[in-house]
C-alpha cells in the first residue's frame, strides 16, 4: 500500500510555544498539511513567521480556549484521512509517520495510535491507568507489546482517522485542560475501536513548552483545571462513588504534612481542592 505523507495533518496547539514549536515544525515532512492553532500566545510574531511553511496554516483564537477546544478546530480544519494531534514542545523520529501509516492501514479497526513516547532523558513515557477505567485494565509496567492494544492513551502525540475523531465528537470542549486524552480514549474503547501502540514509531516529548507567567499563578492554574477536569470525567464516565472519591483525595492532599513546607505545595493543593470543589456542580457532557 502507498503511502501517502500528504494524506496527514499535523494539529498542533500553541500557547506561548515558540521556543519549541521550531523544532517541532523541523521534523514535520515539507508535504505534510500543518494546522496550529494558537491560544492567545503573548509571542504572536514568531508564531506568525513559524506557519510560514509549505502547506502551514494559522488560526489565532484571541484567547486561551483550552487544549480540547482548540484541537478541535485545528481538525475541523483538516481535509486528510488521517490526523496526528502533537504537542508543540515534540520531535518526530525519523520515518515516524510511514510506520503510523502502515500502522493504520494493518490495523483499519483501530480508533487511535500511540507511537512510542520518549522524554529528554530518552526515558519511555507510557500512561499505564487513568481514573476513568477500572483498576483491573491498568496496564503491567512494561506496557503491551509492540502492535498491542492500550488501556489508555498519552496525549503528547496521537494519531487516528479523522473519520473516528469526528464520529465521537472529537475532544470534548468542557475540558479546559487535563484528561481530555483519557476521555477521548474512554469513548473511543466505548465504540469499540481499540487503541494500538505503534513502539517502532518514536516522538521526543521534552515537555514544558507552553507556560506565561509566574510560576505561582501556572501552577495554581494547572492545579484547579487538574481537580475540576479529574472529577468532571469521572462523573462523566459513571466511576463508582466519583464524588466521595475525588473530595476526599484532594482533602488528603489539604492535610498533608508536606503543606507546612512548601509554599508552592499549598498554593497547589489548595487550587486542586478549589477545582475539585466547583467540579461537584457541573453537568458533564454525554
Amino acid at each position: 500500500m502507498r503511502q501517502d505523507l500528504s494524506d496527514v495533518t499535523i494539529v498542533t496547539v500553541s500557547f506561548n510555544s515558540a521556543a519549541v514549536l521550531g523544532n517541532m515544525l523541523a521534523s514535520v515532512p515539507d508535504v505534510c498539511p500543518v494546522v496550529i492553532v494558537d491560544n492567545g500566545s503573548a509571542d504572536m510574531e514568531q508564531i506568525r513567521n513559524l506557519a510560514k511553511r509549505p502547506h502551514g496554516k494559522l488560526i489565532e483564537n484571541g484567547q486561551n480556549l483550552g487544549f480540547g477546544r482548540a484541537c478541535n478546530t485545528g481538525a475541523a480544519a483538516a481535509t486528510t484521512q488521517f490526523i496526528l494531534f502533537l504537542n508543540p514542545d515534540t520531535v518526530l523520529g525519523e520515518k515516524t509517520l510511514e510506520i503510523l501509516l502502515a500502522a493504520a492501514a494493518q490495523h483499519p479497526e483501530a480508533g487511535a495510535f500511540n507511537p512510542r513516547i520518549l522524554d529528554d532523558t530518552g526515558d519511555r513515557v507510557l500512561k499505564r491507568k487513568s481514573d476513568l477505567i477500572p483498576r483491573s485494565e491498568h496496564m503491567p509496567r512494561g506496557g503491551p507489546p509492540a502492535g498491542g492494544e492500550l488501556a489508555i492513551l498519552t496525549g503528547a502525540a496521537i494519531f487516528m482517522r479523522k473519520r473516528d475523531f469526528d464520529k465521537i465528537g472529537g475532544f470534548d470542549p468542557a475540558i479546559f485542560l487535563f484528561y481530555e486524552d483519557d476521555d477521548l480514549a474512554v469513548r473511543l474503547r466505548q465504540n469499540t475501536c481499540p487503541l494500538i501502540l505503534v513502539d517502532d514509531a518514536r516522538v521526543s516529548h521534552i515537555g514544558g513548552g507552553s507556560s506565561s507567567g509566574p510560576r505561582i499563578a501556572v501552577e495554581r492554574l494547572k492545579a484547579w483545571h487538574m481537580g475540576w477536569s479529574r472529577l468532571y470525567t469521572m462523573r462523566k464516565h459513571h466511576r463508582p462513588l466519583a464524588r466521595s472519591r475525588a473530595v476526599g483525595h484532594a482533602l488528603a492532599r489539604i492535610i498533608s504534612p508536606a503543606m507546612l513546607f512548601s509554599r508552592l505545595r499549598f498554593v497547589k493543593r489548595t487550587a486542586f481542592l478549589r477545582g475539585t470543589l466547583a467540579a461537584l456542580f457541573s453537568r458533564p457532557s454525554h
